[in-house]
């Protein structure tokens, strides 16, 4: 059904039951009832890493670097080097040198 592109980058770690979902229906009942569908390609950057249960929706790029928590329903881009987390998943905060566990 999905008639877009999802391209993934090096290095994506991706968890157990997540849907990269392209198909898109229009909004208005009288357009979506002529059985009209489009889709839109998705995009996920390098080393990013999407959490179980995610939901990538049409049209969305995932910049590279960035960690999607688990159960997330993506509507929106979401830059690079970031948490971003919820329903709809919006951005926590920005990855720092605090979050390296390694060299501690």
């Amino acid at each position: 059904m999905d008639c877009a592109k999802v391209k993934f980058g090096d290095n994506v770690f991706i968890a157990p039951n997540c849907g990269f979902y392209t198909a898109a229906h229009p909004l208005v009942a009288q357009e979506r009832n002529t059985l009209l569908e489009f889709a839109k390609p998705i995009t996920i950057g390098n080393n990013v890493w999407i959490g179980a249960g995610v939901q990538v929706m049409p049209g969305v790029t995932i910049g590279d670097n960035t960690v999607i928590g688990g159960g997330s329903v993506v509507t929106k881009d979401i830059p690079s080097d970031v948490v971003a987390v919820g329903n709809p998943c919006k951005v926590l905060r920005k990855l720092s040198e605090q979050d390296k566990i390694l060299n501690k």
